[in-house]
This record gives structure tokens, C-alpha cells and sequence, in this order.
């Protein structure tokens, strides 16, 4: 390869008369016309700034550039100086300086278009990997559809056994309507940019495809698209299809999905977590928040299991709905135009899988007291480089962020409330009605917001931030004392409550002629 290189390297040769000798002058042919004629000038003896011209046998007048034709030693070229004088040292030096600032003015606009050409080919670049992107998206769709036919009809050919129990799969929405995601790609102001870091982000201000966006943001913000190589358009497709996975309930909706996963985001710039974890952690905690709650039918775990529905009977009654939401999320990434993970290491991919399932069977609350006991003992001698350690972290910052509404402002958290009662109620209803048993906390007959909330704020909330706020002790302005704050605002609340009923009975019990009076 070295011999070829040099090979294919011929320098530019012309010849020049000077005192009936001549004189063989060689040079690149990616010299600047400046340089060959500097050398030129040096080779007949003459200041390198004087004025020359070069001229052939015929007296033709030579372009001196490194586009000028060759000759041979037979009809060698003549410098003939321009001026009769040769120019002072003084003179010399400065047509130097003069000289070598137009060279830095030619090469400004030489890299400026350069720069143009680049961002050009780059742009062409972007879009025909993008289509390439599409069509193996296709060839790996045809793919799949030809080995599901062709399980389906090795199906059929079995249709003849007989099974006592059978447990049909609920339809879920897998594979998009569109080729394509269609929805607009928003470019974040940098104001947007710099409060999706935040516990104060207003969640509600936002419509589905500007909270897609703004998921798409933050996996590139962190670094996972290109550590993990994954596709810009499988992106896209993958958190479409999260978002058709989330059912329309009350609380446990696609939004509520984003306001954990922008919580999530929030902690991991707050805590300064990009420093202490890995890309593989980050991008377990972020799209474990992203799926911990996918296709939530609305009732939880409780009625799953005292209504004997499919869902608890096919998991034994052990988290349900947790369990659910995993196998939905890995059903969602095992379509090839949804896998943002194609690219990964079978390795990397199979701690990543682990990790994901680990997170989102933490968010089930019946495993609270556990997880949040497993960590305290962990916090004095806390070591990130230990992977039991971590995991113990990683659990508890995706429970902090499922039940962090409070943590948020009072506009903000407040209708996140209404929409848990709704859906509590919903259930109670259920409940009443098919016989089973109702909790009193999601009884409308005997549940109040602050009465709700008191409760749980105090004996979980705190409780929970405040252990972690030990290992990272910024969170307590951001997040501990909002929490501090809804606290006392509900039991104030509470108290006007009480003071009402208490008024209520009061008036109640006067004797109707003393009402008249």
C-alpha cells in the first residue's frame, strides 16, 4: 500500500532559462500560485516579492499557477522581472505580510464554503440514512409477518388439541396504523429546555406529540441514542407505540407516563447522576419510566386478585399489573420497528432487559416497605461502584418518581389528585357491585382529598425523599420541602373541614322552632 501511495504522487516539472542555462524547477500541483511563484523567483535569483512574468520561446505569456503546461529542457521558459528595480528589504517584507494576508483572506472563504459543502453532503447524508433506516424497518417487518404466518400454520395443523384452561392474550396495539410516525418534530426553546430539568415542569400545559418530543429530547440529551446506536426513526416508532399502549384512564394514563419519566430526567440532572452511573443505568431508569405502567387497565392490584381476573390468575397473584406492564413493554420491543435496542450487544441488552424488569415490579406499592428498607441500611457507607448498591438506588428513584406528584407546585398537583379519586371510585363502585371488597381509602363515601392525602404524605412521601436525601442532600429544597409544604396545606384544610361538619351537626341538632326564632 505504501509503494501504490507513492506512486500515484507526480510533482509538476517546467524548465526556466537564465544565463544560457536552464534550470529545472519541480513543485506539487496543490501549490498555491503565490508559493511557485516565489520559487520562480529564487530560482533566476530574484527577490521572492518581485514582479516577474513568465513567457515561453514564442514570447507567450505563461499563467503561473500550478495549471500551467509543461515544457521540456529543450524550450525552457523565461522570468523577465516586471520592474527594474528589486524591491528593499523594507519593500520585500512588506508585500510578504501584504502576500501572506490575502493567503489567510483566500483560505476564510475556502473554509467558509467548505463548511457549506459539508453541511450539505451531511444534510443528503442524514436523509438517505434515513431511508435506508425505513427500508430494513420494511425487510424486517416482511420478516416478521412471514414467520407469524408461518406459526400460525403450524398452528393450524395442531387446532386438534385439547386444552382444559385456555388464557387468551388481551389485543394489544403493537404494530402502528402508520408506516411512518406522523407526529411534528417541535424544537425545544431553550426556556423548555432548561425546566424539563425541573420538579416544577407543568405537566398539563403540554399536548401527546409535544411530550413525545420532549421524551425523543431527552434520550438524546443523556447520550443513550448514541451510546446504544440506536435509530432516530425507531425512536420515534417505539415511544409512538408507547404512547397507543397507555389506556385513556383517569390517572394511569400516557401523561402520567411522562410526568414519572420527566421526574426521572429531573433527578438525574438534580443528583448529578450522568457523574455517578453508567449510560446502561440511565437508560434502565429512563425507560423504566417510561413503561412501568403500560396498557394499566385501571383497577389495581387488590381487584385483580380478589376478582380472580386474568391478569392475576396468569401471574399468581404476585403483582399483576407490574408484571403485565413488563411483558408489554418487551412485546412492544421485540417488533423490529420498535426495537430502540437492535443495535446493542446480546450481553449489554440482557442486563438491560433485567434491570428494566427489576425497576418496574419495584413500583408495585405492596413492595414499598421492602424496597425502601433494603435501601437505608445501604446509605452510610453508599458505594457506586457497587452494583448491589445501585440497584438498591436505581429501585428506590423510580418509586420517589411514580408518587412524586406532590413534590410538584399546588396548580400542578392538584388535579392529579381529582383524577386518582376518579379512578379510585370507579373501582369502589366495581367493587360494591360484583361484592368484593372495598378499601376505605378509595370508598367515596368515606374519602375526602385531604383525608387522602394527609395520610400518604406523611407515612410515605416524606418518609421515602427524606431517606433519600441522605445520599443527596440538594433534593430538600426542590423536593422535600414541597412535600413539607402540601402536608401542612391539607391538614389546614382538614381542619376547615372539620369545622364545617362539626358546624353542620351543630345546626342540625337546634329544635326547628329555634331555626324559626
Amino acid at each position: 500500500m505504501g509503494s501504490a501511495s507513492s506512486s500515484a504522487y507526480v510533482p509538476k516539472i517546467v524548465y526556466l532559462e537564465k544565463d544560457n542555462a536552464t534550470h529545472k524547477v519541480m513543485f506539487s500541483r496543490h501549490c498555491r500560485p503565490s508559493d511557485i511563484k516565489e520559487l520562480l523567483c529564487t530560482t533566476v535569483g530574484l527577490t521572492r516579492n518581485t514582479l516577474i512574468m513568465l513567457v515561453d520561446q514564442n514570447n507567450a505569456i505563461i499563467s503561473i499557477d500550478p495549471t500551467m503546461p509543461t515544457n521540456s529542457a529543450s524550450s525552457p521558459y523565461r522570468v523577465v522581472p516586471l520592474s527594474d528595480r528589486q524591491l528593499t528589504e523594507e519593500e520585500d517584507l512588506m508585500q510578504n505580510v501584504l502576500t501572506q494576508v490575502a493567503d489567510q483572506f483566500s483560505r476564510i472563504f475556502k473554509v467558509n464554503d467548505l463548511k457549506t459543502e459539508i453541511s450539505s453532503r451531511l444534510a443528503a447524508l442524514e436523509k438517505r440514512v434515513e431511508l435506508e433506516g425505513l427500508k430494513m424497518v420494511e425487510i424486517e417487518k416482511c420478516k416478521n409477518d412471514l414467520k407469524i404466518l408461518k406459526d400460525e400454520l403450524s398452528l393450524g395443523s395442531r387446532s386438534n388439541t385439547s386444552c382444559k384452561h385456555t388464557i387468551v392474550d388481551e389485543p394489544i396495539k403493537l404494530t402502528l396504523q402508520r408506516d411512518v410516525p406522523k407526529y411534528p418534530k417541535y424544537t425545544l426553546s431553550q426556556e423548555t429546555i432548561e425546566a424539563l430539568k425541573k420538579p416544577t415542569f407543568d405537566v398539563w400545559h403540554w399536548e401527546y406529540n409535544e411530550m413525545l418530543s420532549c421524551l425523543e429530547y431527552m434520550y438524546h440529551d443523556l447520550g443513550l441514542v448514541q451510546e446504544f446506536n440506536m435509530n432516530p426513526i425507531t425512536l420515534k416508532r417505539w415511544l409512538l407505540s408507547i404512547q397507543e399502549n397507555y389506556r385513556n384512564n383517569p390517572f394511569h394514563n400516557f401523561r402520567h407516563c411522562f410526568c414519572v419519566t420527566q421526574m426521572m430526567y429531573g433527578m438525574i440532572h438534580l443528583c448529578d447522576l450522568q457523574e455517578r452511573l453508567s449510560l446502561t443505568d440511565l437508560v434502565i431508569l429512563m425507560t423504566g419510566a417510561i413503561c412501568h405502567d403500560l396498557d394499566h387497565p385501571g383497577y389495581n392490584n387488590a381487584y385483580q386478585i380478589n376478582a380472580h381476573t386474568e391478569l392475576a390468575v396468569r401471574y399468581n397473584d404476585i403483582s399483576p399489573l407490574e408484571n403485565h406492564h413488563c411483558a408489554v413493554a418487551f412485546q412492544i420491543l421485540s417488533q423490529p420497528e420498535c426495537n430502540i435496542f437492535a443495535n446493542v450487544d446480546p450481553e449489554v441488552f440482557k442486563q438491560i432487559r433485567q434491570g428494566i424488569i427489576t425497576l418496574i415490579l419495584a413500583t408495585d406499592m405492596a413492595r414499598h416497605g421492602e424496597i425502601l428498607d433494603s435501601f437505608k441500611p445501604k446509605v452510610a457507607t453508599f458505594d457506586f461502584l457497587n452494583e448491589e448498591h445501585k440497584i438498591s438506588l436505581k429501585m428506590l428513584l423510580i418509586k420517589c418518581c411514580d408518587i412524586s406528584n406532590e413534590v410538584r407546585p399546588t396548580e400542578v398537583a392538584d388535579p392529579w389528585v381529582d383524577c386518582l379519586l376518579e379512578e379510585y371510585f370507579t373501582q369502589s363502585d366495581r367493587e360494591k357491585s360484583e361484592g368484593l371488597p372495598v378499601a376505605p381509602f378509595m370508598d367515596r363515601d368515606k374519602v375526602t382529598k385531604p383525608t387522602a392525602q394527609i395520610g400518604f404524605i406523611k407515612f410515605v412521601l416524606i418518609p421515602t425523599f427524606e431517606t433519600l436525601m441522605k445520599l443527596f442532600p440538594q433534593i430538600e429544597e426542590a423536593m422535600v420541602q414541597p412535600l413539607r409544604d402540601s402536608r401542612d396545606r391539607y391538614e389546614e384544610l382538614k381542619q376547615i373541614d372539620d369545622a364545617m361538619n362539626e358546624l353542620r351537626k351543630k345546626t342540625e341538632n337546634i329544635p326547628l322552632g329555634w331555626k324559626k326564632k
